[in-house]
């Protein structure tokens, strides 16, 4: 079996809030690796630090300590064009009305690489063309943005992360808006985007039958515990049942499924 060497690292990270007075902890003791080719998705109730997680990875917010590490360098010492040229972003935020063509938002993906006037190059638009027929979005990309329906418009912005050419997609609730073909089919997506591109697809979400169906590896944060790895692993050790502190709601092994007892 080859050996995949990891993109992504963290050591005894400690996440939260800082401020001059007191820290406030949402987290600590995050130890994990992430390697290509892999979705990993995190688990958790609202409140529990998904966000801030992610958050402290792409370098939203500063971590309380510990170290994460990119490409064996320390993130600190990374600046934000590098990062950029390593790691994607997809937020929940709705993109604010404009005339943005669907080509236009996707070529923003190529901030990190144009010159100050943002001018595209063959290499560019190579990169564009290719994120495009990867996603499947030739018959939208003259369209304008405001014209298109929530799932479509969450396969554009991940098409745009496509075009930066990251190692790291890192998403944040990428179905909270959509229906439930749409969810499917986004997981479905990123899935082979990982596989099939090797590239390492994380993302936080609350579908959690559709993150045991199809991720390589989840992170299960509760109250007490920060635990990882693959579905199946964590089905059969009873792990998944501390998602929820409850007596009422129970993981059923034989039908892969939450049920209330």
């Amino acid at each position: 079996m080859l050996y995949k060497k990891h993109i992504l690292k963290a050591e005894g990270l400690v996440i939260g809030y800082a401020s001059k007075k007191v820290n406030t902890i949402v987290a600590k003791d995050l130890n994990f690796e992430l390697f290509p080719g892999e979705l990993v998705c995190v688990l958790g109730k609202n409140g529990i630090g998904k966000s801030t997680l992610l958050k402290t990875l792409t370098k939203v917010q500063p971590k309380i300590s510990g170290n994460i590490f990119l490409k064996n360098k320390n993130l600190d010492q990374i600046n934000q064009n590098e990062f950029a040229k390593n790691v994607s972003i997809v937020l929940t935020e709705k993109i604010p009305s404009s005339n943005l063509t669907v080509y236009e938002l996707i070529a923003l993906g190529r901030q990190p690489y144009t010159n100050w006037f943002g001018t595209l190059t063959k290499e560019d638009k190579k990169q564009i063309n290719q994120a495009i027929e990867q996603v499947n979005l030739q018959n939208l990309t003259h369209k304008r943005c405001d014209e298109l329906s929530d799932g479509q418009l969450q396969r554009v912005m991940i098409c745009r992360a496509l075009a930066q050419n990251t190692n790291i997609i890192i998403l944040d609730e990428p179905t909270v808006h959509l229906d439930v073909q749409h969810k499917m089919e986004t997981f479905r997506l990123l899935q082979n985007l990982a596989v099939n591109l090797n590239k390492i697809i994380l993302i936080s979400t609350h579908e959690i039958q559709l993150a045991l169906q199809m991720a390589n590896k989840l992170w299960l944060m509760t109250k007490s515990d920060f635990i990882t790895g693959n579905p199946k692993y964590l089905v059969k050790n009873d792990a998944i049942n501390k998602l929820f502190d409850s007596n009422t709601i129970h993981f059923d092994k034989n039908s892969n499924q939450f049920k209330v007892i």
